[in-house]
């Protein structure tokens, strides 16, 4: 059943528009008070400046009035009367002038207020025009012809009986505009907080209305969603919604309904699958078991095979050695001779308790006998050790290296690494007839360079590899595990084996490429 998602959002969309509808009646009513407010206390304000204005001009009349009977009783002359009222009248006309102004702004002010009000500021205007007049005519009466006393006198008389109504009329008219003012300010403020209570009243009402008409039976369904979702959550996929009415709820409700029904068929096939995973795992198992004896097995027979054939190597090597032993003990030409053979025999003869060691070990990795050594003494053993393969390679020793150079490690397999080294170079480097030894020490670590002057070695080629070969006339003259081997014994020390060809131009022997072989031990830190 497919629901149209319409119903809900344009309730929703209403109920906005009358919130948003409310809010703009009030901010238009704010400001409609707020300027109505405002004018009128504008107003009240103007007629109460003009009330000071009107008292400061009855001060400058009496004072003109009491200048003016002054020049009467002393008799001066038209031209001495304007001199003494000169500035004191034009101190009033000044006063006349800002009072027509505030008038005439008065008079635009009150249009905003109805057509009685600026009727009323336009009859101020004729009452300040009929005094303004009254003054004009006195003050030309008096700065203008020789009048008799007598009768400037009855003209200051008139002028004073005829302007002081005049004055009290306006100023009566400015006070009762401004009550008028003041009443209806407290009037339109007595209207604005009704109209403000009703509005809130309004607003209070739609806002209820809203909530238990639209959101409180739309929350509940939203919480039998999330509960909905809380169990789905649980893996209690046995959910049922039935509300079927057509809003965006009501389709979260079925789409949820269909997801939870989508779960738990998911979850029978899952665990439908993970019940024959299971039985694979166990049928799996059972073979790796079967594996596991089958390499136990092949282990044993390993560990008896190195055990029987270092035994069976033991006892003609055991003979050899002897026969060596007396061979060099008699004597002779052949004594030298069977010196060497008598230390090659007991150099294999520490190679078959090594594969002892690696085939009693649980592991079959290298077992070493650490202890504290000097690199360069090692070394020399190595080149004693390899003294005839030099001499029948024709190769001469250039430079052998000086100690001390202090390390730890197990001094045989060492010895027996830089002796295959040395063998090694022997074999593919006789054509140069130069071999070198290098040591030093720096940076926590001993170095040990092998250098020769033989043809070098081809790019990329990498001799490490077990059963690697180089090319050339000796190709097939060993079995390729010899610089594996020795890699595997310094590497197990920590170290690092490196081959450089071809070598060097400061560290080369001749002008043949030759081969570096660079040994690296960490040095010994006490």
């Amino acid at each position: 059943m497919r629901i149209a998602p319409t119903s809900l959002r344009s309730k929703l969309a209403l109920g906005a528009a009358l919130l948003c509808l409310t809010t703009l009646t009030v901010a238009i009513l704010s400001v409609w008070a707020t300027d109505r407010m405002g004018r009128r206390l504008d107003a009240a304000l103007s007629a109460e400046a003009r009330v000071a204005r009107y008292a400061e001009l009855s001060t400058e009349v009496s004072s003109f009035i009491v200048i003016a009977a002054e020049t009467v009783q002393s008799g001066l002359p038209a031209a001495d009367r304007a001199a003494r009222l000169d500035t004191l009248a034009a101190s009033i006309a000044g006063t006349f002038a800002r009072l027509r102004a505030d008038l005439g702004a008065a008079v635009e002010a009150a249009r905003a207020l109805g057509l009685d009000e600026a009727s009323r500021r336009a009859t101020q205007s004729l009452g300040i025009a009929r005094m303004e007049a009254q003054f004009d005519a006195t003050l030309r009466a008096f700065t203008t012809g020789d009048a008799a006393p007598e009768r400037l006198r009855g003209t200051l008389d008139a002028f004073a009986t005829g302007f002081d109504p005049l004055l009290n009329g306006v100023v009566a008219e400015e006070i009762r505009a401004r009550t008028v003012l003041l009443d209806g300010i407290d009037a339109l403020r007595r209207q604005l907080t009704l109209g403000a209570l009703a509005l809130s009243g309004l607003a209070v009402l739609a806002a209820l209305a809203f909530y238990a008409g639209l959101v409180r039976p739309h929350f509940r369904r939203i919480d039998m969603v999330v509960e909905a979702a809380r169990r789905i959550g649980q893996e209690d996929f046995a959910v049922t919604l039935p509300d079927t009415r057509p809003d965006e709820i009501g389709r979260l409700m079925e789409e949820t309904a269909r997801a939870a029904a989508a779960l738990r068929a998911r979850r029978d096939a899952v665990d439908a699958e993970w019940r024959r995973l299971s039985d694979t795992v166990a049928a799996r198992t059972a073979d790796l078991r079967a594996a596991n004896d089958r390499l136990a097995r092949v282990d044993g027979d390993r560990r008896r095979f190195f055990a029987d054939i270092s035994h069976e190597l033991r006892t003609p090597l055991t003979v050899i050695a002897m026969e060596a032993e007396i061979g060099r003990a008699a004597g002779g030409d052949t004594a030298a001779a069977f010196a060497t053979i008598q230390s090659r025999a007991a150099g294999l003869n520490r190679r078959i308790d090594d594969l002892l060691r690696i085939a009693r070990s649980d592991t079959g990795r290298l077992a070493l006998e650490e202890a504290a050594l000097d690199l360069a003494a090692v070394a020399g053993s190595a080149l004693e050790e390899t003294g005839a393969i030099l001499a029948n390679a024709g190769l001469t020793v250039a430079a052998v290296p000086e100690g001390p150079l202090p390390c730890r490690g197990d001094p045989n397999w060492l010895r027996q690494v830089i002796a295959t080294l040395i063998a090694n170079a022997a074999r593919h480097a006789k054509g140069g007839r130069l071999l070198a030894l290098e040591g030093a020490a720096d940076a926590g670590a001993v170095r040990l360079a092998i250098i020769d002057n033989g043809p070098g070695l081809p790019a990329h080629a990498d001799l490490f590899d077990r059963f690697a070969q180089g090319a050339g006339p000796m190709r097939g003259q060993g079995f390729g595990i010899g610089l594996a081997l020795a890699r595997w014994v310094v590497e197990a020390h920590g170290g690092t084996l490196t081959l450089t060809s071809p070598v060097p131009p400061g560290r080369a022997l001749g002008t043949n490429p030759g081969t570096m072989v660079d040994l690296s031990l960490p040095a010994d830190p006490r």
